[in-house]
């Protein structure tokens, strides 16, 4: 079942699922199988979500925009995916959905959009922003699509910031360089801050600095688009997640 293609099934769509159960497909669910990959009935699908875990299924039919599958047996088992919260400054529409997708692959529990002093982007197309995570979560087979919350000023974030659980706050021009050991346990539930193009401004890093929850996080000397700082960001974080998981701690 590696090479089938795997199709999230949103949870408040459909029943729990159970072998030997007929699936009606979506619209563009059926269009993607038929006209895009050009199925027919008897291909092998993959179906998940975070609730029923991950099934094997075959089509039973499939026109236009019409289709329906048949649920073989469970593969693998619910498994929420315990990686950090992303909290992010929205960018330009290529750059923010850039981040979405690697934030997906990367293990990003939820994304947070929170706007800064400099922020310059303003209006989201959180239906774009939500196509882009299931597909990305399709495609990288983890077994649930991270949410994608409304926007929000920083200080809002700040302000119901969990105090038990930390805030890695990414910045610019640190005369540390980016060390792997720098975070040697994150824990599943911790949060990366990354700013806007530009930077946050002084007096947001002079508040961020100031919390009891955050950590200042060095990406090294150079200065990284806001999308790369994401990525490298939560490679280090996913580094220390694997660490602590393997140590057991």
């Amino acid at each position: 079942m590696r090479d089938s293609p795997r199709l999230f099934m949103d949870p408040q769509a459909y029943p729990p699922l159970q072998p030997d159960m007929v699936v009606r497909l979506e619209p563009d669910r059926a269009h993607y199988l038929g006209n895009v990959l050009r199925l027919s009935a008897g291909a092998r699908v993959v179906v998940f979500n975070a609730r029923d875990g991950e099934w094997s299924a075959g089509i039973e039919a499939l026109r236009r925009d019409r289709g329906e599958i048949r649920l073989t047996r469970m593969e693998r088992a619910p498994q929420a995916t315990a990686g950090p919260a992303l909290f992010f400054a929205p960018l330009k529409r290529d750059a923010t959905e850039m981040v979405i997708r690697m934030g997906t692959e990367l293990g990003v529990s939820c994304f947070q959009p929170v706007f800064t002093e400099r922020t310059n982007t303003h209006r989201l197309n959180e239906a774009r922003l939500g196509a882009i995570a299931r597909e990305a979560s399709e495609q990288c087979e983890r077994l649930d699509v991270p949410d994608i919350r409304p926007p929000c000023p920083m200080a809002d974030v700040i302000a119901h910031y969990p105090s038990d659980m930390r805030l890695f706050v990414a910045l610019e021009r640190l005369d540390a360089a980016a060390d792997p050991d720098g975070i040697p346990a994150a824990r599943p539930g911790d949060g990366l801050l990354i700013g806007p193009e530009g930077g946050f401004s002084a007096r947001e890093q002079e508040f961020l600095r100031g919390q009891p929850f955050t950590r200042v996080l060095s990406l090294g000397p150079l200065v990284l688009r806001a999308d790369t700082a994401a990525a490298a960001g939560l490679a280090l974080m996913g580094a220390g997640l694997r660490r602590r998981a393997v140590s057991g701690l």
